[in-house]
């Protein structure tokens, strides 16, 4: 019996040591797996789709499931089952013009941009000749895109060490003249997304602030009203990262100070002025200010006709000794000369120049350069106080991927808050004389730089292109509860977007890097990992049955006749 239980704890033994292999195999295979699905995971953003009465623009595709390739390939190579890494530092835009104008094969495009233009990053205006560079590069590419048809998927992404890393390899494989495949390996870029969908009923929303002005005792004429008003709203080549810092977070974060500026005076019955004043944040600007012109119509007509002239604010934080004042009307009408010496005696005051520039409204071309010419249209006085010589064309420079924090020099946007606010109470008040300066540093009118660059640094981290922005995005929100607390009667007003434009969704993704092995690594692999098997079964069975049970069992078995009856 002793003999027996001997015998069995010995075979016990075999069967446990032999397991071991097997437990080493499959961790060995758990392994791989694990290295398989290991993958490296970067935010990107799509390039926009629209269309315009039905013409489509922008990317027209949203998935990717091919391997990357860089600028190593000839122009006219057939990458149609490749995805070009694009750094704009290696930025050609003729490559990229012959993939789109002449329709060549190329399965996508991933451009990495700079970290400089990261959204929310805080440069405090500084300018440097290579950023001046890329900023160039970048408008150049983003109106080739945004203004064309592409037949396949294109998305942005930031620069950091993984991508670094994976361009180099591939690089070097590409630097070979062969690209990379199944049978050669290298890296596979995917995201897998469901295929875009129309944005249904589109809305652009204005949210309109009152400070009304003081009467006279027995006066029964309505008072005159000035209208300050900024677009909120962005567009850009990608809508998830257009910010839109300077154009036209500048003119909002303005207008909003001045705001703040005015209720101070106004909530003390003896500061109060003999003017109402109007603020508007408006959306649609990049749609020829569509939301300025639903809102002035909204507005009553003797509201309307009261307002003795309105004052936009477009792009006013990246400028230096110049500001521009835009009108349509002649600039020898009395109206316009008037707000303009207005706003050039304050402008000396604080040490630098306005200019005035005339642009003629042309009634039968639906293009809206300037905010001000839907004032102008309904025949009332307005002018776009700017930094911008020229209006940007349609679709272009409201909210491009350059026009982030860095652009923006708080400093520039305090030096036109106080032009803006000394300029209107000189109106109001009746000061026609130099060096009178209600808003002095050292008052409690003062502007609040920390007011101004905490509103900044909001904007230059929210994207706002109209149809992407809900009815009770924080944002609007945000908006709303801050004119509230500078003004009364706020109101909000929710107006579709004209029906000629038509969005897209799925803005974002993940992308998934995948770093695969050639086949003939993998077929060596299976070579290795087959003889193993082999020997391990092999070895197994000779220690559990026998050498000649393994020989039997590649013994060809011996033929069966059949019998015949």
């Amino acid at each position: 019996m002793a003999d027996e239980k001997k015998s069995k704890q010995r075979h016990r033994v075999m069967v446990l040591e032999s397991m071991y292999p097997v437990v080493a195999l499959m961790l060995i295979l758990v392994a791989c797996v694990e290295l398989c699905d290991a993958a490296t995971v970067v935010d990107v953003y799509r390039l926009i789709q629209y269309d315009i009465s039905g013409v489509p623009f922008g990317s027209r595709f949203s998935s990717l499931n091919h391997h990357a390739a860089s600028l190593s390939f000839q122009r006219g190579a057939d990458l149609s089952r490749s995805v070009l890494i694009l750094p704009l530092r290696e930025l050609d835009i003729g490559f990229v013009q012959d993939y789109i104008s002449q329709k060549q094969s190329l399965g996508g495009l991933l451009i990495l941009l700079p970290q400089t233009f990261r959204p929310g990053n805080v440069g405090g205006g500084s300018q440097s000749s290579e950023n001046d560079g890329f900023r160039n590069l970048l408008a150049q590419l983003e109106k080739l895109l945004v203004h064309g048809n592409i037949p396949f998927p294109v998305y942005f992404a930031f620069e950091n060490e993984d991508t670094d890393a994976m361009l180099a390899d591939v690089k070097k494989n590409d630097a070979l003249g062969q690209q990379a495949t199944a049978t050669t390996g290298g890296y596979k870029l995917v995201i897998s997304v469901s295929e875009p969908r129309k944005i249904a009923s589109p809305t652009i929303t204005n949210i309109q602030g009152w400070l009304p002005g003081s009467r006279a005792d027995g006066d029964s004429n309505q008072l005159p009203t000035i209208a300050v008003v900024a677009s909120y709203d962005t567009f850009g080549a990608a809508p998830a990262l257009s910010v839109g810092s300077d154009s036209n977070g500048s003119g909002v974060v303005s207008l909003l100070e001045v705001a703040r500026l005015f209720s101070i005076l106004y909530s003390n019955p003896k500061t109060r002025g003999r003017y109402n004043l109007l603020f508007a944040l408006t959306s649609g600007g990049p749609y020829n200010y569509e939301g300025t012109q639903k809102w002035l119509k909204s507005l009553d007509q003797r509201m309307r006709e009261s307002i003795d002239y309105a004052i936009c604010l477009n792009s006013i934080g990246s400028w230096d000794n110049e500001l521009l004042i835009h009108v349509s009307k002649p600039p020898d009408n009395a109206y316009i000369k008037q707000i303009f010496e207005g706003f050039s005696n304050v402008a000396e005051d604080l040490g630098f120049q306005v200019a005035l520039k005339h642009k003629k409204i042309n009634i039968s071309n639906s293009r809206v350069a300037w905010e001000h010419e839907q004032f102008s249209r309904l025949r009332v006085t307005a002018a776009t106080l700017s930094e911008l010589s020229t209006p940007p064309e349609l679709l272009e420079n409201t909210g491009s991927l350059s026009d982030t924090r860095q652009l923006v020099n708080e400093d520039a946007i305090i030096k036109g808050v106080k032009l803006v606010a000394e300029s209107l109470a000189k109106h109001i008040y009746g000061h026609q004389g130099k060096d009178i300066k209600i808003f002095a540093d050292d008052s409690s009118l003062a502007v609040n730089p920390f007011y101004v660059r905490s509103w900044l640094d909001l904007l230059s981290q929210t994207p706002r292109v109209a149809p992407f922005l809900s009815k009770n995005d924080p944002l609007i929100m945000a908006l709303k509860k801050e004119l509230e607390d500078y003004t009364a009667e706020v109101s909000v007003q929710h107006e579709s977007l004209d029906g000629s434009f038509t969005f897209y969704d799925s803005t974002k993704a993940s992308l998934n890097i995948y770093q695969v092995a050639s086949v003939t690594f993998d077929l060596l692999l299976l070579l290795v990992l087959g003889s193993y098997l082999i020997v391990l079964f092999s070895f197994l069975v000779i220690t559990t049955r026998g050498l000649d049970d393994l020989i039997s069992l590649f013994r060809r078995p011996p033929s069966r006749k059949v019998k015949m009856a």
